[in-house]
């Protein structure tokens, strides 16, 4: 096997040389022409002299793109780019091509690692490198997140160039445009410039719209809103200071808080990822280790049992891998491109038939069983549609009965396997078989064997008429000089292998159990939204504290509404859209109604308290009068708000630590220790017992 493979790859490798050589020798060929030699003559003077990276990812971009695999992942990444950067058709193809080369250098040593380390087991190997599919995403979304935090770090540097611009022009729209000329931060840059077109433009209000639907973070639409609101109604002075400059300054709070918000949660969870996926990597080098060093673990690293424990493993690893990365979902650009996205499940609900098998299991609208999907679907701040989480349990349910009959099949021809290849010996303690012993052994195996092809398709074969043809010799002559004790031993042998094998097929609560396990699979995205939605009901209390700092700052501004405030909070809202929505809609018909209603349809207490100051602000006191305290109290809201940052950060490390060690603490006590134990407490009970009755002759 390693001979026939060296020599392939020299083959390959002269192969390879061979077509290098002929490229070179065309290439140099027509750069010669008299076309190439014009063409060169133009170029000088223009071309760079240097290696240019910038060059180089542009290169790389155009190669991604023609590239049907890796076409994928870069429109992906550049769905979320285009929307930090804001028409920057040269930024966003850079860091496209950056992102995706990235991954790419740290996938393809880790393939080389799986397949170095599981060349000897292909359903592995497969399985990781199917798994490694999953991880590209998580590899680029954590790059996308850094220049996603990037921005919001730079917004920071902004808002104080701002104030200074302000103070010089006393105008919003030429403060902005001022820092926006600034080329060292390109992303914000980008934004701003943006948001000037946006206040200059003959419609600034619905191209304020436009514009809140493509924002990177909500930071900037409330940018965006204040800008607007102070170029419209005017600047006042509160306190001899800037209204618009002191809501700048709460904002820039806001976000303070969230930069270390997010710090933190990247500290928490950097390694937990790579610690929830390392146990599958490291399955067969443990597997190799104990089998070397313990060799009566053997059968169960190579059986039915050690499969099964494998196959679970893998499982696990994958669900915890996807649990860490919904727990650790910091709210940025992620959850922005997937509206804009057309999925292969949309392509896949297009086809009648199919469109007609799923309708018949989607419940009809209006339905209970609609209103509970949508309700779970908002708590969990899902972008999908009903018809592509239904696509997606309908095939997960498929896929799932498939590869559970699959496996089972292959847990019986694994045994089957063994029973022909294992060699026949009793357990040893300690270290590998002898290696004399071992030639002995599977002598034994074979002679085995070849009883077990005279018996096959006879399971009711009886232990008699096995001892009958062993002391005849029809089959072989290894037991015609034995006497009975041992034809005896032989022939029960023989026949407990010959059970093992006409009972290794596929078994009617084998079929059940797949079906099992495929309603779990079909319930599995459900579950998934729950627990997402009661990840997403730990920063609810962050809502409405950001709800607060909206209100502080479009309370103080002239002619300014509950309506307005209504429809402010509507924009930001994740947790409460549907409400309030149902809110804004309804107030025409009558204010103190809606609110009212409002208070009806949640049950969070501190949410409740705005929408009551709200009604007190609809008939009977001036906006600013009914929030007077959060003015008031506005260092108070801000420790309050670090508190309740901290405990969320903490709750969330707890569960990720959880989830995070559960694959590395079942492989080390399932999949090692365990076996270990119990094998090895059964193979000296069971020499003990040998020795004892030996004595005992």
């Amino acid at each position: 096997m390693n001979n026939n493979l060296i020599m392939y790859i020299l083959i390959g490798s002269i192969v390879l040389f061979l077509a290098i050589v002929v490229i070179y020798l065309i290439i140099r060929k027509k750069m010669n022409t008299s076309e190439a030699q014009e063409i060169k003559k133009l170029r000088e003077g223009t071309e760079a002299k240097s290696f240019s990276t910038e060059i180089l990812f542009q290169k790389l971009y155009v190669f991604y793109l023609k590239t049907p695999f890796f076409k994928k992942y870069l429109l992906k990444v550049r769905r979320r780019l285009a929307i930090i950067n804001v028409d920057d058709e040269y930024l966003t193809r850079k860091q496209s091509a950056s992102i995706l080369t990235k991954t790419l250098c740290i996938i393809f040593p880790l393939t080389i690692a799986i397949i170095a380390l599981t060349h000897s087991n292909m359903l592995l190997m497969f399985i990781l490198l199917l798994f490694e599919l999953f991880m590209v995403d998580t590899f680029m979304d954590g790059m996308v997140n850094k220049i996603d935090n990037k921005l919001l770090k730079e917004q920071i540097d902004f808002f104080s160039e701002i104030r200074h611009a302000y103070h010089e022009f006393n105008m919003v729209e030429e403060a902005i445009y001022q820092v926006a000329q600034d080329d060292d931060k390109p992303e914000m840059s980008r934004q701003a410039e943006k948001i000037y077109e946006v206040l200059i433009s003959n419609d600034p209000e619905s191209e304020l719209e436009k514009y809140y639907d493509v924002a990177p973070n909500s930071y900037l639409k409330e940018f965006a809103g204040v800008s607007y609101l102070t170029k419209e109604f005017g600047d006042r002075k509160i306190d001899k200071t800037s209204l618009y400059l002191k809501n700048l300054n709460n904002i820039t709070q806001e976000m303070q808080l969230e930069i270390l918000k997010r710090d933190k949660l990247d500290y928490t969870f950097q390694s937990l990822s790579v610690i929830s996926i390392v146990p599958i990597l490291a399955l067969q080098p443990i597997k190799n280790w104990a089998i070397s060093q313990f060799n009566f673990t053997e059968s169960f690293y190579n059986g039915k049992t050690g499969f099964i424990v494998q196959i679970l493993i893998m499982f696990l690893t994958f669900v915890c891998y996807l649990l860490i990365g919904k727990l650790k979902d910091n709210g940025s650009t992620a959850m922005s491109t997937k509206n804009t996205e057309n999925p292969w499940q949309e392509k896949l609900y297009k086809i009648p038939l199919v469109k007609k098998i799923i309708d018949l299991f989607m419940p009809k609208e209006g339905t209970k069983e609609d209103r509970k999907l949508t309700k779970k679907m908002k708590d969990a701040a899902s972008k999908d549609k009903k018809q592509w989480i239904y696509i997606n349990r309908i095939l997960l349910c498929v896929v799932t009965f498939v590869i559970s009959i699959f496996l089972f099949n292959y847990i019986h021809g694994l045994v089957i396997k063994g029973v022909y290849t294992d060699p026949t010996e009793d357990y040893n303690v300690i270290g590998q078989m002898a290696s004399k012993d071992e030639k002995k052994a599977m002598k034994l195996t074979e002679s085995d064997n070849q009883y077990l092809e005279y018996y096959k398709g006879k399971p009711d074969t009886k232990q008699e008429e096995i001892e009958k043809v062993m002391r005849q010799g029809k089959v072989n002559k290894d037991y015609i000089e034995s006497n009975d004790e041992q034809i005896s031993t032989a022939a029960e042998r023989v026949l407990g292998k010959l059970k093992t094998v006409s009972s290794e097929t596929l078994q009617w609560f084998e079929v059940l159990m797949a079906l099992v396990f495929a309603i779990i699979a079909y319930m599995a995205p459900i579950w998934m939204l729950t627990f997402q939605a009661k990840m997403r009901q730990m920063e609810m209390e962050d809502e409405v504290m950001q709800f607060n700092t909206i209100i502080l700052m479009l309370m103080k501004i002239e002619r300014v509404n509950v309506e307005i405030i209504l429809e402010w909070l509507e924009r930001y809202a994740n947790f409460f859209k549907e409400p309030i929505s149902k809110c804004v809609n309804n107030y025409e018909s009558g204010a103190w109604e809606a609110l009212e209603q409002l208070k009806e349809d949640v049950t969070y207490l501190p949410f409740i308290r705005i929408v009551e100051s709200l009604q007190a602000a609809v008939e009977k006191i001036p906006i600013e009068d009914a929030f007077d305290e959060l003015d008031t109290e506005r260092d108070y809201y801000q420790e309050k708000r670090k508190e309740s940052n901290e405990r969320l950060i903490s709750r969330k490390g707890r569960i990720g630590k959880v989830i995070g060690f559960a694959p590395m603490v079942v492989l080390f006590v399932v999949y090692l220790i365990v076996p270990l134990v119990f094998i090895g407490i059964t193979s000296m009970t069971n020499s003990l017992n040998s020795v004892s009755t030996g004595t005992g002759n």
